[in-house]
């Protein structure tokens, strides 16, 4: 019981940054233009990465819908690691490897109101 409540709290964690970040990235904040410009992102890209982010964040939430939506968020943050490892970014890298843990860990102790 004390399991799923803790994984309770750490997929409303995992979806609020989902959320923060996929927004960001869907209104085209200058912050996140300027992080996906180095690695030559045109503004159409961004916006169209964050409504990816947005929509796993929707799909973290069911049931039925748990492991693709952790999928979709664990590529993305994958995605980012790997750009910023061939610009040779390891405090980035560093930023972004508790989020890739994060999904795999939540993924690993299943949704909480799965039917077993």
């Amino acid at each position: 019981m004390i399991l799923k409540i803790i994984n309770s709290f750490l997929i409303l964690f995992a979806v609020f940054m989902g959320t923060k970040h996929g927004w960001n990235m869907l209104t085209a904040k200058p912050e996140m233009l300027e992080m996906f410009g180095k690695w030559d992102f045109s503004k159409n890209a961004v916006v169209i990465n964050g409504a990816v982010t947005l929509l796993a964040s929707v799909l973290i939430l069911f049931p039925k819908t748990f492991v693709w939506g952790n999928f979709l968020m664990a590529a993305g943050i994958l995605m980012i690691i790997c750009l910023q490892l061939l610009n040779k970014d390891l405090k980035g890298v560093a930023t972004e490897i508790p989020f890739l843990v994060l999904n795999l860990v939540i993924i690993y102790l299943q949704h909480p109101l799965k039917n077993n």
